[in-house]
């Protein structure tokens, strides 16, 4: 069976699986430098990338706000995410009055953005298994050549790009490196 790309449109929708569309990943990529890993691959390919890219988003991050409903599929859209961007002062946990908000029909371009860049990354290299090296300490030859991996350095599964990209609307979940937020009681 085919893979059929359900784009969520910020209806919240009960069996969307991407974040972006490919036509809309394919505009993205024409302002990035070495998209060569984008652009070479098929159109199958460049849409399951984006269905593994959003499930890899919304497994890796921690967002603001609430989802609109119960039902929709993925994470986004939400209600009552904190626009960091707007002149309204936000205090984090306290409701304001005035304080602004992302629209809660939509999915911000950073997230559709973070999906594009995580659909590329894994188009070049599945991050998403265990690192190579886990549970090995060194590889010997006679003595002659040696080699040790580090299972405590393993590239991140979510790139710092996209890390830094989703900031703005939550926060990363995964593993060395991951910040949480930390409130004062």
């Amino acid at each position: 069976m085919a893979l059929t790309i359900v784009v969520e449109d910020g209806a919240g929708r009960s069996d969307a699986n991407a974040y972006i569309s490919r036509a809309d990943a394919d505009a993205y990529f024409e302002g990035r430098p070495n998209a060569a890993a984008w652009t070479g691959a098929t159109t199958g390919e460049k849409e399951m990338a984006l269905v593994m890219a959003t499930r890899v988003v919304d497994a890796m991050f921690r967002f603001h706000g609430y989802k609109v409903n119960q039902t929709q599929a993925l994470l986004w859209p939400r209600m009552e995410c904190p626009d960091v961007e707007s002149s309204v002062r936000q205090v984090p946990g306290i409701r304001v009055a005035g304080v602004a908000y992302l629209p809660s029909d939509s999915v911000p371009a950073c997230v559709r953005d973070a999906t594009c860049e995580v659909a590329r990354e894994l188009l070049i290299e599945d991050r998403t298994g265990d690192p190579e090296g886990v549970g090995m300490r060194s590889m010997g030859v006679d003595g002659v050549f040696k080699m040790v991996f580090d299972p405590l350095r393993p590239k991140p599964i979510v790139p710092r790009l996209v890390q830094a990209m989703l900031r703005r609307v939550g926060f990363h979940l995964g593993g060395r490196g991951a910040s949480v937020p930390i409130v004062r009681a």
